[in-house]
């Protein structure tokens, strides 16, 4: 079946889509997209955790060489670069703040996106930033005073805990497949137009 597919004006070429997954730290994110690419094999992973690394590399921290552009402003135009040549993306981001949410939606606004809430409970979130020992205990918790609370309008929602992995990747292929227009996205971007946010 064909999903979605934009048409690029002047070339014919169609968009790549784009599955994005917005969530908190330690909500399952990740672990989610590995297995989504897994069973969409027309699709790859591109995380918002990898990307960083490669500013990183860039950068010189210990002598505070550091670029003065906030990394999300590369990644959400990577993500729109390789849609451009027609490349599908399962991407995890954190919509954690104002900017970060106002650059992905302007930047994003005209691409095929399916948008999906990945959920976890705040007690599970703890117990699993402790488990991973590379977070910072409450860092999620502190993320989902904004993350969630911003009237987006998701395609599908899962909670990693109550559903489980595979459950809510079953979910996800299910609503994409049946899926036939994009709905949360361009929703979402109307929410925050109308709430004068742009």
């Amino acid at each position: 079946m064909q999903l979605f597919f934009m048409k690029d004006r002047g070339i014919g070429m169609s968009k790549g889509r784009i599955i994005l997954l917005n969530g908190v730290s330690s909500s399952g994110k990740s672990t989610l997209s590995k297995e989504l690419v897994k069973r969409l094999p027309d699709y790859f992973h591109l995380s918002i955790d990898d990307f960083d690394l490669v500013i990183e590399r860039m950068e010189d921290r210990e002598n505070e060489r550091l670029i003065p552009v906030a990394t999300e402003y590369f990644f959400h135009r990577a993500i729109a670069m390789f849609s451009d040549k027609g490349i599908n993306l399962v991407v995890d981001q954190i919509l954690h703040d104002h900017e970060t949410t106002k650059d992905c939606l302007e930047t994003l606004k005209e691409y095929p996106i399916f948008f999906v809430g990945v959920h976890c409970p705040k007690v599970e979130l703890e117990q699993r930033e402790k488990a991973r020992g590379d977070r910072s205990i409450g860092q999620a918790k502190k993320q989902l005073e904004y993350v969630h609370q911003q009237n987006e309008v998701y395609d599908i929602e899962v909670d990693t805990h109550i559903q489980g992995t595979e459950s809510s990747v079953e979910a996800i292929i299910e609503k994409l497949l049946g899926a036939t227009e994009l709905e949360g996205w361009q929703a979402t971007i109307k929410r925050y137009n109308s709430d004068l946010l742009f």
